[in-house]
């Protein structure tokens, strides 16, 4: 793939955890996450998809990842290509750091074999922020911010990931909307 230099800008289509379309403003992705269950079901299952326009057959039966929601929008699962199923319990660790601040953040290890953290409204105009071991910036979620006008086909939130990350894409979102659904139903 080619290398511009410029974090992936994906717009978050709908802003809502009952599924939305990532696009990045230039073209370069667009994730797919959408429900995949019933919604009078027991449970309720997301799909990840990659849906780019440079693929030239993008498949709605291939995903990417799975998430699986238990009753009463408990955690469940989730699945990678399905190969790997974890606990989101264990996928996605709570993390409290000590010292002069207490600060919590979320652990997860990526295909990359490397883990990242995100944290929640740890830097300005950022909802969700992710960072690897070095401390360096992977990505970030922001919501619309307040004032500013509607916009046609839009949330005006936004998924940022850095240019070198963007092969971790599928699982950046995954844990993202993990973590938007644990803070959405306080669990």
């Amino acid at each position: 793939m080619t290398t511009y230099g410029l974090p992936y800008f994906l717009e978050d289509k709908t802003g809502r955890l009952s599924g939305s379309e990532f696009v990045d403003i230039h073209d370069r992705l667009r994730l797919t996450y959408r429900l995949s269950t019933d919604r009078s079901s027991s449970h309720t299952a997301f799909m990840i998809y990659n849906t780019s326009s440079h693929i030239s057959h993008p498949s709605f039966l291939q995903a990417l990842v799975a998430l699986d929601f238990g009753p009463g929008h408990a955690l469940g699962t989730v699945s990678f290509s399905s190969k790997i199923c974890l606990p989101m319990k264990k996928y996605l660790v709570k993390v409290s750091s000590k010292g002069r601040f207490v600060s919590v953040f979320y652990l997860f290890i990526a295909s990359d074999s490397q883990e990242y953290f995100w944290s929640w409204r740890s830097q300005a105009n950022q909802e969700w922020t992710c960072t690897n071991t070095s401390g360096y910036l992977t990505a970030y979620y922001s919501l619309k911010t307040p004032g500013e006008p509607q916009y046609e086909g839009s949330s005006g939130c936004s998924l940022t990931i850095e240019e070198s990350f963007g092969h971790l894409a599928p699982e950046i979102l995954a844990s993202l909307m993990i973590l938007r659904h644990m803070s959405e139903y306080n669990l």
